[in-house]
Parts: structure tokens; sequence; C-alpha cells
């Protein structure tokens, strides 16, 4: 896959503006980007640090899968999302090699990127997030 960066780490939580807060105010990184993403029952918030973000993940659906990760788990660390070109053609090599996918075809994320997760059972429990920017 070659992935060429982390692009971001998700992290969950209950609510999104105090989480914001506490970024912002302790850590003293400022918040760029606010936005719900209606496919994915999220609306996110966007932290920079270098090349790397942080994204914040509020639910808005109680049926959501950020909702049901923080039932199950607790706000924390949700997934790690990795910088890949053709993301399509990523996928199909995944599926040719068992890997088991999430989401078979790209999914519109947040931030104007193009998604895929790859299930946890397939990568050592960890949920993995391909992203694809093509603006660039």
């Amino acid at each position: 896959m070659n992935p060429s960066y982390i692009e971001h780490i998700g992290i969950a939580v209950k609510e999104l503006d105090s989480a914001v807060k506490l970024y912002e105010d302790f850590l003293g990184i400022k918040c760029y980007k606010i936005e719900e993403v209606p496919d994915q029952k999220v609306r996110t918030a966007f932290f920079r640090i270098g090349e790397t973000k942080i994204e914040l993940l509020e639910s808005t659906d109680s049926e959501g899968p950020i909702s049901k990760f923080i039932d199950k788990r607790g706000e924390g660390l949700h997934h790690i999302a990795f910088a890949v070109k053709e993301l399509e053609k990523q996928l199909k090599k995944a599926i040719k090699a068992n890997i088991r996918l999430i989401n078979e075809i790209p999914q519109k994320g947040a931030d104007g990127l193009d998604i895929a997760f790859i299930h946890p059972k397939s990568t050592s429990g960890v949920l993995i997030e391909l992203c694809e920017d093509k603006t660039v």
C-alpha cells in the first residue's frame, strides 16, 4: 500500500465542544475545522500538528459507530488513518489478499477525503482508515 504519512489519528469523544476547548486551552493547538459528516453519523473537529492531524469524533446518532464504540469501550483512541494514493486500487489489492474490509468501495469522509476502513480483525485489533485526497 505504501502509505505516504499518518493522515490523522481519530479520537472518539462524547461531547465535541468541550473536547475542542480542552485541546485548544490545555494543549494550545487551534481547531481549524468543525464539520458534520452525515454519511458517517459524526461531527468532527480537526487539529493540525505538523503533517499529522488529530480528528475528534462525536456521534450524531445513538446507533452510529462512534456512539456504539463509546458505549462499548469509552472515549479514546478510535482509529489511525494513513494517506494513500489510488484508494480504489488499494482496496482491490486488500480484497485479493483476504484482508477484511469494512468498506469495499471508498466513502466520502471528513475534510474532503475519500476514505475506507480496514476491519480490526485483519490488523491486530487496530481500526485502520485509508484516506485519499483527490484535490492534490
